[in-house]
């Protein structure tokens, strides 16, 4: 919702205090919001009970109406897009910029300290000396998310990887190589235009780019050890362009003796209580996940070898959707709160 709507149902209170009587909406501002993850946001916030959207910041778009550049939210809103960033008016920030952009805004203004701030730029995802950003993982860190006052949004290609192995990792199966191939739609390739998401390029084609190089695999070599406990093995990991717009479909390879029962009832058992992961008794497809936060996996064995499909939607799991169940942690919502979207199966 926006600051023209308003919504007084009380919430819970903030898990990190400041708020003893509780929050009636989460006042939020979004930099970098004329983007693809920018506009998903925004139409995902529109929608959430608790939300209000104080501010859309885009310099380039500064005064003109929101759905002259969204079009897809004619008829939902009027705000307009501003130059202007007043941090004490909201509770928290997401960061739409593109990669590298967060560190230098950090390092260029002051955010006060009680403004929290969900960055889906890769600048703060692997831990280092002086980083105080949590990984937005809630399948992996739930529990450090819900205290946090920053969080790294993960990658989109991490995400979906993440999610197909992290039960692998936690029993153990993960000491050798594991083989993963991922194709992703356009939009993950971001709103600027290029000779690889050119219409007549992409349609009816594939192609490969930066194998065994993705800047997504530290990342996710970073959870799956977490998990773990130990280090795993080479994650190879050959990353496809698709001919559509949304979605990723990952399979990843393990080698492993262990009965597939045991595999299937891991996977369960990991993900049983889990709003969002969901493990599939029969195989999947990508449209079972596009356009909701999803992510579904499925496990079956050839021989000694455990094949793990796992598919999600790259712009709301692999990203705001992903970025706003990480909001819903941080203030104490539901965690499904603006997040009950149906499948475009058809």
């Amino acid at each position: 919702m926006t600051t023209e709507q308003n919504n007084t149902q009380a919430v819970t209170s903030s898990p990190l205090g400041g708020n003893e009587g509780g929050l009636d909406v989460v006042r939020v501002g979004i930099l970098g919001a004329a983007g693809y993850t920018g506009g998903e946001l925004l139409r995902l916030l529109l929608g959430h009970p608790r939300a209000e959207i104080v501010f859309a910041n885009s310099e380039s778009n500064a005064g003109n109406p929101v759905a002259d550049v969204h079009e897809g939210l004619y008829g939902d809103t009027e705000l307009r897009f501003t130059g202007a960033m007043p941090f004490d008016d909201v509770d928290v920030l997401f960061f739409c910029f593109g990669h590298g952009k967060s560190r230098r805004f950090l390092q260029e203004h002051h955010v006060p300290d009680d403004v929290r701030i969900i960055d889906l730029a890769q600048d703060f995802r692997l831990a280092a000396e002086g980083n105080d950003f949590v990984y937005g993982l809630p399948e992996l860190n739930r529990a450090r998310i819900a205290s946090a006052r920053r969080v790294a949004n993960p990658g989109c290609f991490a995400t979906c990887i993440q999610l197909g192995l992290l039960p692998a990792a936690r029993m153990g199966l993960l000491a050798e190589d594991v083989s993963v191939n991922a194709i992703t739609g356009s939009t993950g390739a971001g709103q600027k235009p290029g000779a690889t998401t050119h219409f007549s390029w992409r349609a009816a084609n594939m192609s490969i780019y930066k194998p065994f190089a993705h800047q997504h695999v530290p990342e996710i070599r970073q959870s799956l050890e977490q998990e773990q406990g130990a280090p795993v093995g080479r994650i190879d990991f050959i990353p496809y362009r698709g001919p559509f717009a949304r979605g990723i479909f990952a399979t990843e390879v393990v080698r492993t003796e262990k009965p597939v029962e045991e595999i299937v009832e891991g996977y369960k058992d990991f993900y049983r209580d889990e709003p969002f992961t969901h493990y599939a008794d029969n195989p999947i497809d990508m449209k079972q996940a596009v356009n909701t936060n999803k992510c579904l996996v499925h496990c079956e064995k050839h021989g000694d070898r455990l094949l793990i499909t796992s598919v999600i939607d790259n712009l709301l799991k692999g990203a705001v959707g992903q970025a706003v169940q990480n909001m819903n942690i941080m203030f104490g919502l539901k965690e499904d709160e603006g997040l009950r979207l149906k499948a475009s199966a058809f």
